[in-house]
């Protein structure tokens, strides 16, 4: 081969044998050089992986602290909220404008919590949403305490009202019925007393005399006269029913003034023969004279009843008979 200008690969004064050993020895030499470079890379690598998971599980982990310690205080202001809410129900009767608006917060805050990959700037906002919550929470709790210092003065403001109450409705039961006493005994103490008490049968002339007889077939009327007082009666209309009883025991109903029934306060109902309006005066003495008609009158006893205001004030008897003139 010719000769050429390129170094040889063996130095001319050194044996070929050696010349090839140092030759592998430097291949392995580079080769062992970058096996422990790979090594070292690998093991820098692994080292990286190792702090970037670690990094990863503590974010993760410090995500899951502020995410628990976020629900943690969204837990103990839903707890104040509901323990003073049902009392603010209660006392106000209807949601206000600040529970509406807790109620719109809290859905936000719950929302943000459920999610599995909520977002930093999302815990944040639930942080912030949480802060406002507690001071609606207080605001809430000062309204619920002012409303329930209210109530508490409403409360003791109708139990003195109902007190009160019972107390006027017993006076007035108590003046209803004194009230009602008293008007029963007014009532009782304005009745007439009747007096001198007259039953004088009399015969009618045919020139117009009057002539008084006590033979039967010749009367024609019997004439009652009595004279009534009382002194605490007031002045006005009063009314006298008188009652005829026949000697047959039947009683007479007066051809002129008709009759009825009359209920008495002692004796029951009874049939009367005339009623006897008269006008009285307080404080005077009233006669009362009325005549009693009927087509014949029978031999025998007649009784004469004369009630006011329900009660017999006076009465009276008169005989006829067969023959014979009176007085």
């Amino acid at each position: 081969m010719a000769d050429t200008n390129y170094p040889s690969a063996t130095p001319p004064n050194q044996p070929p044998v050696q010349r090839n050993r140092a030759g592998k020895n430097l291949l392995i030499g580079l080769l062992a050089a970058g096996l422990l470079g790979t090594w070292g890379y690998l093991l820098w690598n692994k080292n990286k992986v190792s702090d970037e998971i670690q990094q990863a599980n503590t974010e993760k982990d410090n995500f899951e602290t502020d995410r628990n310690q976020i629900k943690e205080m969204y837990d103990q202001a839903v707890y104040r909220l509901d323990s003073i809410t049902g009392a603010n129900n209660n006392l106000q009767g209807e949601k206000s404008g600040l529970q509406k608006d807790i109620e719109a917060k809290r859905a936000e805050i719950s929302s943000i919590l459920k999610k599995s990959n909520a977002t930093a700037a999302e815990l944040t906002r639930a942080r912030k949403l949480i802060a406002e919550l507690n001071g609606q929470i207080a605001s809430l709790q000062e309204e619920v305490t002012r409303l329930t210092g209210e109530n508490q003065v409403l409360t003791a403001n109708n139990t003195q009202l109902t007190s009160e109450k019972q107390v006027l409705e017993q006076n007035l039961q108590t003046s209803t019925m004194e009230k009602e006493e008293l008007a029963t005994t007014v009532d009782v103490g304005s009745t007439f007393s009747a007096s001198n008490i007259q039953i004088t049968p009399v015969n009618e002339k045919k020139n117009g005399k009057e002539k008084v007889t006590s033979t039967a077939k010749r009367v024609d009327k019997i004439v009652v006269s009595f004279d009534v007082e009382n002194r605490i009666a007031k002045s006005g209309p009063a009314d006298m029913y008188i009652m005829v009883t026949a000697p047959d025991g039947k009683s007479i109903s007066d051809a002129t003034n008709g009759g009825g029934t009359l209920t008495t306060r002692t004796d029951g109902d009874k049939s009367f023969t005339a009623k006897v309006p008269i006008e009285y005066t307080q404080g005077t003495r009233k006669a009362v004279s009325f005549p009693i008609r009927q087509a014949d009158f029978q031999r025998g006893d007649y009784k004469i009843e004369i009630y006011h205001n329900g009660f017999k004030i006076g009465e009276g008897t008169r005989t006829l008979k067969k023959g014979g003139l009176f007085g």
